[in-house]
């Protein structure tokens, strides 16, 4: 297993074992006052234990890295790329339960733009992460920024919080919605505007 790092780039040294992951469900499995050795529970610690996995491999990829190859033959397209309806699926840091909703992602090119479905990526890879909403649209945003050299980037989420449906409040029909506006974005009303228009159709 490759090691997790933290956001300094330097390997953490806490991970533990699959097999000590799996004694934890194994506990948690009787904690809720089930039987982990009947048939139908045999192999749910390693099913969790592989879906946690998958949950979290945001922790092993660089986002920055998805952004690496760009491309310059735009004929001197500078308008802002929308890019709207990207699924999203997270975790909440505070109770790790599921965030479920769609991001939106516009960003203004400096003379070069990168491939679409990399802005997706960018987008699953800090959603595959314990995360608050309001932490994530911000992570997007400045890698974005940063990475491609933008002159603005603008993101929102519109999302679910399953850790207020399903528990506490329980208000199944609430969601979340967060902005985040970098460069010409913020400081030219018009650009934020023509985006929210956009993304509203």
């Amino acid at each position: 297993m490759k090691l997790e790092k933290n956001e300094n780039n330097k390997p953490l040294d806490n991970r533990v074992t699959d097999k000590e992951v799996e004694e934890a469900f194994v506990n948690i499995i009787k904690w809720i006052g089930e039987d982990p050795s009947r048939e139908g529970l045999k192999s749910t610690p390693k099913r969790l234990m592989k879906a946690y996995k998958e949950y979290f491999k945001g922790y092993n990829e660089d986002p920055k890295k998805i952004l690496n190859k760009t491309f310059g033959d735009v004929q001197g397209y500078d308008d802002m790329v929308i890019q709207k309806n990207i699924s999203l699926q997270s975790h909440c840091e505070h109770h790790m339960a599921p965030i479920i909703g769609v991001a939106h992602v516009s960003y203004i090119p400096n003379q070069r733009v990168v491939g679409l479905s990399k802005l997706a990526r960018v987008v699953e890879v800090f959603s595959k992460r314990l995360q608050t909403q309001e932490r994530l649209t911000m992570q997007i945003a400045n890698t974005l920024m940063k990475a491609l050299d933008a002159k603005g980037v603008a993101v929102s989420i519109d999302a679910t919080h399953q850790c207020m449906t399903m528990r506490g409040i329980k208000k199944e029909q609430a969601t979340t919605v967060t902005n985040y506006y970098l460069g010409k974005f913020k400081e030219d009303l018009s650009y934020q505007n023509r985006y929210l228009r956009f993304i509203s159709k």
